[in-house]
């Protein structure tokens, strides 16, 4: 979708940049400028005071006769150095010197004047610009000056190539800014454009890179990390509802059919059907509760009520709690823990239920004879909770599937919801932890790892 030139933030950029580079190349060559005009008006006033220091020393050392001989023998200095001599007595007559008269058009700055004359050149008169000084002799006046062409061309020349290299520089600068606004323009739309290709529902669209490293390359990776982020949700919430439309749909139905056949038929015991189906509404209430507890989890941007909670001491008391059901199934859990704490910041209750989960899987599917073992210990980056067991692990290939909702393995007694790897994970999610499954060698190893 198109959009006005300056509403866009490039065009915008580009022509601050623009204007900022035109402001600071046109001052760093007008401060040249001004300093190149200041030393060649220096040198010519050097040249001409030089000058007049010596016509002074001529004056002084043999009076009028002499200064007047002075001038004479640089009467023809014009021809080769543009200089300008005149010596005129209290009526303004010349006595000597290249000049006719005194200069009436001269602007006077203090005892220097500035002014034109007319001097012959390729049988043509041409207009000489003059910079002199006046001296007061007693009665007399010397005006010593020198031509200052030579340098108001080199002053108009360097005039012209500070222009020139300003309007140089503002051509350059506003093509390279033409070209980047274009190409910022462009990744800037394909970004958006991939965005609402997103949003229309084609969640495997990804931004664009180019390679280049950059801010955008940074912010599109990023993107595109949570694109995919989002995608792997939207795959699992599709699971899951799919997942608990079928396992609901069978004891709902069980549900319905006994308390019809309670109502319809004489033969059937309602209390009976009303205590299967208290079994079968127990079940699905577990089912909800657990989804419920893994949506929470997955919805906070931190964990809810953080507290300072001590791994060591949370698993000594579970460990404790199903103790019991663990002798009567034949196993044995134990607890490696030292008197040392192992405290994480996080929310007691869902680390709670994470390891109640762990623990009563362990208790679920390891064989009498078999041993759990719970430990938690202090790691180099934070704090590790580790649940290890003996019983028939989950082959590397279905552990990452292990962690998604409804993810069954075979059980005796063929209960169990699919879901206590689920929340596992979505409370180590919500503690910013990592969650890993390994082989015991044999059994399963749980391992949680969280930061400081």
């Amino acid at each position: 979708m198109s959009r006005p030139l300056l509403r866009s933030s490039a065009t915008r950029l580009a022509v601050l940049y623009v204007a900022i580079c035109a402001l600071c190349v046109g001052a760093l060559l007008g401060i040249g400028l001004l300093i190149t005009q200041r030393a060649l008006e220096r040198e010519v006033d050097l040249v001409i005071d030089t000058e007049l220091e010596a016509l002074k020393d001529q004056y002084d050392e043999g009076g009028l006769d002499r200064l007047v001989d002075a001038l004479k023998r640089r009467t023809d200095s014009w021809t080769r150095v543009g200089a300008v001599y005149l010596l005129v007595d209290a009526m303004n007559q010349p006595i000597a010197g290249n000049l006719s008269g005194w200069p009436a058009l001269a602007q006077e700055d203090g005892d220097w004047l500035e002014f034109d004359i007319v001097a012959r050149e390729h049988s043509q008169d041409v207009d000489h610009p003059v910079r002199a000084q006046r001296y007061e002799l007693g009665a007399y006046r010397l005006l010593v000056g020198t031509d200052v062409s030579e340098r108001r061309r080199i002053y108009e020349r360097l005039t012209d190539t500070t222009l020139w290299g300003i309007g140089f520089t503002v051509l350059v600068s506003a093509l390279i800014a033409w070209w980047y606004s274009r190409r910022l323009a462009a990744r800037v739309g394909n970004a958006a454009t991939a965005c609402e290709t997103v949003i229309s529902g084609e969640l495997t669209r990804r931004l664009p890179l180019d390679g280049s490293q950059d801010e955008f390359d940074q912010l599109a990776a990023a993107v595109n990390h949570m694109l995919d982020r989002i995608e792997q949700q939207t795959v699992a919430v599709r699971a899951t509802f799919n997942s608990a439309a079928h396992d609901l749909r069978a004891p709902l139905h069980r549900i319905r059919v006994r308390l019809e056949a309670a109502l319809h038929y004489g033969d059937i015991d309602p209390r009976a059907a009303i205590s299967d189906s208290v079994i079968d509404l127990e079940r699905v209430q577990r089912t909800l509760a657990t989804l419920l507890q893994i949506a929470q989890a997955d919805s906070a941007a931190s964990p809810p009520t953080a507290e300072a909670v001590d791994l060591a001491a949370l698993s000594r008391e579970l460990v404790e709690l199903y103790a019991p059901e663990a002798r009567e199934r034949g196993l044995a859990l134990t607890c490696t823990a030292d008197g040392s704490a192992v405290v994480v910041r996080g929310s007691r209750a869902l680390l709670a239920q994470l390891l109640v989960n762990l623990v009563e899987n362990g208790i679920k599917y390891v064989p009498a004879g078999g041993h759990i073992e719970v430990a938690a210990e202090r790691a180099s980056a934070g704090a590790r909770l580790r649940v290890l067991d003996d019983g028939p692990g989950i082959p590397q290939e279905l552990r990452q599937a292990a962690l998604q909702p409804f993810s069954r393995f075979a059980r005796p007694d063929g209960e169990g919801s699919g879901l206590g790897l689920s929340l596992v994970a979505a409370v180590m999610r919500l503690h910013r932890g990592r969650l890993r499954l390994e082989d015991n060698g044999p059994g399963l190893a749980v391992e949680c790892e969280f930061p400081e």
